[in-house]
């Protein structure tokens, strides 16, 4: 069988031979990976460590690896948004299976554990902020997924036609798309003391997500059809930037991956916690000790 070689146009390597916007290198990469969206953070969860072996940072990607009870383990920040996701993942999926030295997609599949920590809105009357929530659904706003062949494969397709409808899903946005995170390391990270939920990736932090400054909005009463929507049961539960297309790419590409996210806000009830770190910090601790 030939082997595929991939192009330099499409994996492009930095000359120390690491990946293109990450700066990590084949070398360092680890199986286990906490993703965080702020460059900051990545120096808490890391503070965690036993043992650090290196750190790189690069724009918004900022990676720190080490060993957290003997286990080897990095963090990496991905900044805002499901376009950073798709750096994100696909390059830490092309340290892992493409040879950087012959650009050969590798025989043997590696994969990888990706947990991303972040924050979020709570779309459910319940969810309090404190509340730490699981990401068991996740539904993409953002339309990454769609750019990829076989997306249907890893998809709920009748979920994503029943919410459209019921929603009244604008035609003018991309198409929806609905993905399961990775069961075991769901009911793993998730244990007993976590909400199980279904999170929307929003395609930006304001219109994209119902909020209304100077400019109205497009669909006003979005938010209010979601918080309503079931599905079999499932209901939404809050409202972030990053978990479907983490989830699905993973899913396409062979990975663990999931997303946890501490509840800062509850949109519904209008209310808002600014001083959040700590209640992150005991997130992140819960996560090491469960990846």
């Amino acid at each position: 069988m030939t082997k595929r070689i991939i192009q330099p146009s499409e994996l492009v390597i930095n000359d120390d031979g690491s990946a293109f916007h990450i700066h990590v290198k084949p070398e360092q990469l680890t199986d286990k990976i906490i993703l965080v969206g702020d460059p900051g953070r990545v120096d808490m969860v890391a503070s965690f460590f036993d043992t650090k072996t290196f750190e790189v940072s690069s724009r918004e990607f900022h990676t720190i690896g080490g060993t957290y009870k003997g286990k080897p383990i990095m963090c990496i920040s991905h900044g805002i948004g499901p376009d950073n996701i798709d750096i994100v993942v696909n390059e830490l999926d092309a340290l892992a299976n493409i040879d950087f030295k012959t650009r050969e997609v590798k025989e043997n599949h590696r994969c990888l554990t990706m947990v991303r920590i972040g924050t979020s809105g709570g779309l459910q009357p319940e969810l309090v902020p404190g509340t730490a929530v699981v990401s068991q659904r996740s539904i993409g706003f953002d339309g990454v997924l769609n750019y990829y062949a076989e997306r249907d494969r890893v998809s709920d397709l009748e979920f994503e036609k029943v919410f459209c409808e019921s929603v009244g899903w604008n035609d003018k946005w991309a198409a929806p798309y609905v993905v399961k995170s990775n069961e075991e390391l769901v009911e793993r990270i998730g244990g007993d003391d976590m909400v199980k939920g279904c999170t929307i990736t929003a395609v930006g932090f304001y219109g994209p997500q119902g909020r209304e400054l100077r400019l109205p909005l497009a669909n006003p009463d979005l938010n209010s059809r979601i918080e309503d929507f079931s599905y079999k049961g499932i209901k939404i539960t809050n409202y972030e930037m990053e978990s479907a297309p983490l989830e699905g790419l993973s899913l396409l590409m062979g990975h663990k991956a999931m997303t946890v996210c501490s509840i800062i806000a509850n949109r519904m009830a209008k209310e808002m916690n600014v001083n959040y770190k700590d209640g992150m910090k005991d997130l992140v601790s819960k996560v090491l000790e469960r990846i």
